[in-house]
């Protein structure tokens, strides 16, 4: 398989594993009822990191829009990778090296570690989609082939952003953008149908009546077939039939003598020409499959998307959001009703307003989380969604909100400072922390009763012995308050007085918590 290379691949390959863990701290609650939707503020590759204890495998759609790389530094998403935020974060990670890269290097290692953190969020019959023009669409491929793997490639739709052709352009008038769409195993194996539309049901209609309603005819030839299967026949209304040379009967002909028989079969207004199969639409999956090229008169332009975008705020703000409607046709073809949506790059949070419209469309109760590192998180991310869910706009222009709720976060303090515990972070984020580093899963929201205990997963009881104000001893008190039996125990502590023998004799794994010393 071709692969990618570029100046500071090598150190970004496993960066994701060195980005710090933070915790995530709640500023506020919005909305009626339980908030399952998060925004949260702050850069998105730690907060990526911060998702995983809770998350890891249960997303089930990713959408995002990074930056284009175009070098436009007017926008208020600032889309070139020379921003200060980049330089900085490229000179800590990649160091002296990062001196040295072109622009296109230093998109990529931007997006490297972040799309492997993604891809540890999908869940095993989820799919990603990615946004992206002509400056990185190659590049992106290719990075996808290797961090989804190529045989996990969905497709690559193709977007018509705008009807207009910009007579001032060098070459052509680009009116198109790209998404890219991965699945992350073979769990995934079909998309979900998309709703008919009135035009592909305009295509049936019933001019003789049938009983079995409107209809459309196909012909009674195929490509295909067998030259021993070919025959000719003539119908009880003296019309002869025989396929076309090079072509094949679509029935056999006992089917295609039921077919008369049963009036499936139409000969024109006159009763005379070449007879065609009559193909019901009562028959027809109920959906259609999309098309690769997604059509602005369907899923709405760029332009509509800033109207949309101000009649919700009430002013312009981007320049290119994207289209609702777009992003509700990723969600239905990849989503169900219970389904979580991930948007790492959220913008303006099209990707929220898609997920409550659906919600009230069908009755759904998808989450969406959104991750915005701009300032902008408060005052246009989140001001959006208050808005979608509550109702804008005055008198004939009024949209009725959607309902729905979403909790919103900043980035917190590293979990682990030095390589110790931070004790300022809650005792639930370090349960959860711990559980997750050892099983890959999320801590159970219940568990056997003993204070201590974090959960058992494939055979192995995990206990966490801790007190904020004072040291903790695996001692024999401890384990004789354990009534639980597993396969294997896995005990963190500060101390350990028990033989090691009985240790081993008793499947017990000893684990010091890191907590720095001096404060005991």
């Amino acid at each position: 398989m071709p692969s990618l290379t570029w100046i500071g691949k090598d150190a970004v390959l496993n960066h994701h594993l060195d980005v710090p863990y933070r915790v995530l701290e709640k500023k506020y609650d919005f909305g009626d009822g339980e908030p399952g939707n998060k925004i949260i503020h702050g850069d998105n590759l730690e907060a990526l990191k911060s998702l995983l204890p809770e998350y890891e495998g249960r997303i089930k759609c990713i959408y995002i829009d990074p930056p284009y790389n175009t070098g436009n530094e007017n926008w208020v998403y600032n889309d070139n990778v020379n921003s200060p935020k980049i330089k900085k974060w490229l000179g800590q990670v990649v160091g002296k090296e990062s001196e040295d890269l072109t622009r296109h290097d230093k998109w990529l290692c931007m997006m490297y570690p972040r799309l492997k953190l993604l891809q540890k969020l999908l869940s095993n019959d989820g799919a990603i989609f990615i946004s992206i023009d002509d400056n990185e669409q190659a590049n992106l491929k290719l990075v996808c082939d290797e961090i989804f793997g190529a045989g996990n490639f969905v497709g690559d739709f193709i977007w018509e952003k705008k009807k207009v052709v910009q007579n001032d352009s060098k070459f052509s008038s680009v009116n198109h953008e790209y998404v890219l769409s991965y699945r992350k195993s073979e769990q995934l194996q079909v998309f979900n149908l998309l709703p008919r539309t009135e035009e592909a049901n305009a295509r049936y209609a019933n001019p003789d009546n049938d009983p079995n309603g409107p209809w459309t005819s196909v012909a009674l030839t195929a490509k295909s077939g067998s030259a021993d299967n070919i025959y000719d026949y003539t119908f009880p209304n003296g019309i002869y039939w025989k396929p076309n040379e090079g072509a094949y009967p679509r029935l056999s002909k006992d089917s295609l003598i039921r077919a008369y028989e049963e009036n499936r079969l139409w000969f024109g207004k006159d009763g005379k020409n070449v007879p065609r199969l009559k193909k019901y639409l009562s028959e027809v999956k109920q959906g259609m499959v999309t098309n690769s090229i997604l059509y602005n008169e369907i899923v709405g332009s760029t332009q509509l998307a800033k109207e949309q975008l101000k009649r919700t705020l009430g002013k312009n703000v981007f320049d290119t959001p994207k289209s609702i409607k777009l992003i509700e046709m990723l969600l239905v073809l990849a989503t169900d009703k219970s389904s979580i949506i991930l948007d790492s790059f959220a913008g303006s949070g099209t990707t929220a307003h898609a997920v409550l419209n659906l919600n009230k469309q069908d009755g759904g109760n998808r989450k969406f989380i959104l991750v915005e590192m701009e300032d902008y998180a408060e005052t246009i991310t989140a001001e959006r969604v208050r808005r979608v869910i509550n109702g804008y706009g005055e008198g004939k222009n009024a949209i009725e909100g959607t309902g729905g709720s979403f909790a919103y976060y900043e980035l917190g303090p590293e979990l682990l400072k030095d390589g110790f515990i931070n004790e300022n972070v809650p005792e639930q984020t370090i349960r959860e922390y711990l559980y997750y580093t050892e099983t890959n899963h999320a801590l159970p929201q219940s568990n056997n009763g003993h204070p201590a205990h974090l959960g058992n997963f494939d055979g192995v009881a995990y206990y966490f012995l801790y007190n904020k104000d004072e040291t903790t001893t695996l001692d024999a008190t401890f384990l004789a308050s354990i009534s639980e039996k597993a396969d294997r125990y896995v005990i963190y502590a500060d101390n350990c007085i028990m033989p090691q023998k009985f240790l081993f004799d008793h499947d017990i794994t000893f684990k010091k918590i890191p907590r720095d010393i001096r404060r005991f």
